[in-house]
């Protein structure tokens, strides 16, 4: 993997998003301004980020997330050798507070320590990152609308994973069965999740996948779920149609091509699908 990265500012808010080869242990200066609400994605690899203004340091492993306030003007980024991608949302105090919703108790919490100047964590533990916040994600990574409109969209879905975000914790804090319990359940699960999407075309059967992965069908059905809020195959069900979507905008293949690229029987299964997911055929999008 080559590093590789983008930045975006609109209107007060700073999106980053960051790819590292393997390339041994190392410690990133993160620069940035006083006063911001992160929201920090660690989509593949180990993460530990070293704010001062923190009285902890933020570990994140993958496919996990976080919002945290901070009075540091900068921090450091501490990354294992193995590849690493994170993705980040900054918004300055100002324009965090004007779409704050403050009738979440949780929410009205955090809310209360920004206003008040004071570093806080949003959750005391990292939650999963799910289909919906990766498809949010990759819409702005690969965003192709012209300028006014690229700001107004890219705007709109960095309050959109700030809105995911907050939802996704009050479901978790609600929640009173955990079926992962441990770390090396957690990574069977997410070593099920990569398997499956590798192997789009032909994925394996539910008692396949929990053999490959080392876990047991029951706990991966319900790991999966927990982590995902989706079954396996709903999600593989979403992959297939936000890879289609994609590729169909790229205009370089064809309708059958990529029909049988991602799996389906026939072309005609496949438009069946997409219509029924995005509301129009598949050679209607442009």
């Amino acid at each position: 993997m080559k590093n590789k990265s983008g930045n975006w500012l609109v209107n007060g808010i700073k999106i980053k998003y960051h790819e590292f080869g393997s390339t041994g242990p190392i410690v990133v200066d993160w620069p940035g301004n006083p006063g911001v609400v992160t929201l920090i994605f660690s989509l593949e690899g180990k993460l530990s980020i070293k704010d001062n203004s923190l009285a902890e340091t933020l570990e994140l492993s993958d496919n996990q997330h976080n919002i945290y306030f901070s009075q540091e003007a900068g921090r450091k980024i501490i990354r294992s050798g193995l590849p690493m991608k994170w993705f980040s949302v900054q918004f300055s105090k100002k324009s965090f507070l004007s779409i704050a919703d403050t009738t979440n108790a949780a929410v009205k919490q955090f809310v209360d320590r920004v206003i008040s100047d004071k570093p806080a964590l949003f959750s005391a533990s990292p939650l999963p990152i799910n289909m919906v916040h990766m498809t949010c994600i990759n819409s702005i990574l690969n965003c192709n609308y012209p300028d006014a409109l690229k700001r107004m969209f890219i705007f709109s879905k960095a309050v959109e994973l700030l809105v995911l975000q907050i939802e996704l914790f009050g479901r978790f804090t609600a929640r009173k069965v955990t079926y992962l319990k441990k770390e090396y359940d957690r990574e069977r699960v997410l070593f099920a999740r990569d398997y499956l999407v590798k192997h789009i075309e032909n994925p394996p059967t539910l008692s396949e996948l929990s053999r490959l992965a080392g876990i047991n069908e029951f706990k991966l059905k319900k790991g999966f779920k927990e982590t995902f809020n989706q079954p396996v195959f709903a999600y593989l069900a979403d992959v297939r149609m936000e890879t289609a979507r994609d590729e169909l905008m790229k205009k370089s293949k064809t309708i059958t091509e990529i029909a049988f690229e991602l799996g389906y029987s026939s072309p005609q299964h496949f438009s069946s699908s997409f219509k029924r997911k995005f509301g129009v055929p598949p050679g209607k999008i442009t």
